[in-house]
C-alpha cells in the first residue's frame, strides 16, 4: 500500500478555510457596520425633522400666542367702548325725561302747592314742598295719578310746619316716570 501524506494538504485546507472565515467575518463587520450606520443616519434624519417641526410649532404657538393677547386687547377695548356707548345712549335717552318731568310737575301742580327739593333716581323721583293745606296735597296726588308721564304717587309724610307766621304743611312724596313703549323698545335693541 501506498502512503500519501495529506497532512500538507490538511494543513492548506484549514490555512484556506481559516482565510475565508476571516474574509467573511471582515464582510460581515464591515457590512454590520454599514447597517449601523445606516439606521443611525435615517434615525437621526428622523430626529433632525422631528426637532424642525418642533421649531416650527414653537414660533408658530409664539405667533399664536401675540395674536391671542392683541385679541384679548382688542376685545377688552370692543367691551370699554360698548359701556361707552351704552352710557352715551342712556344719557341720550334720559334727556327729554327731565324736560317732561319739570313740564308735567308743573302742568299737574294746583295752586298753593311749593316744591323744595327734586330727586331723581332713574324713573323714581322724590319731591319735598310746602303746601297750604292737606287737601292740596291730596290734589296733587290725584294729578300724578292721573298724568301720562307720571304717576305711582307716595306720600311719605306730611308735617305741619310755620312759615313766615303762617302755618302750612310740609310733605315729601315718591312717584315714578312712566315711560312710553316707544322709549322701552329702544331700550331693547
Amino acid at each position: 500500500m501506498i502512503r500519501v501524506n495529506l497532512l500538507p494538504h490538511r494543513e492548506e485546507a484549514r490555512k484556506l478555510r481559516r482565510q475565508q472565515f476571516y474574509t467573511l467575518a471582515g464582510l460581515v463587520v464591515v457590512l454590520a457596520a454599514l447597517i449601523v450606520f445606516f439606521v443611525y443616519t435615517v434615525i437621526a434624519g428622523y430626529a433632525a425633522s422631528q426637532e424642525s417641526s418642533n421649531a416650527f410649532l414653537k414660533r408658530e404657538v409664539a405667533s399664536l400666542d401675540t395674536e391671542i393677547e392683541e385679541i384679548k386687547r382688542l376685545k377688552e377695548q370692543t367691551q370699554a367702548l360698548l359701556a361707552r356707548k351704552q352710557v352715551i345712549e342712556s344719557l341720550q335717552k334720559d334727556r327729554g325725561e327731565t324736560v317732561h318731568l319739570l313740564s308735567e310737575l308743573a302742568l299737574q301742580m294746583p295752586e298753593g302747592v311749593y316744591i323744595k327739593s327734586i330727586k331723581q333716581a332713574g324713573a323714581d323721583v322724590s319731591i319735598t314742598g310746602v303746601a297750604q293745606s292737606n287737601a292740596k296735597v291730596s290734589a296733587l296726588m290725584r294729578n300724578i295719578e292721573s298724568s301720562q308721564w307720571i304717576g305711582k304717587p307716595t306720600l311719605l309724610e306730611v308735617k305741619s310746619a310755620t312759615v313766615d307766621r303762617r302755618r302750612l304743611n310740609e310733605f315729601s312724596m315718591t312717584f315714578k316716570l312712566i315711560r312710553k313703549q316707544g322709549e322701552t323698545g329702544k331700550e331693547q335693541k
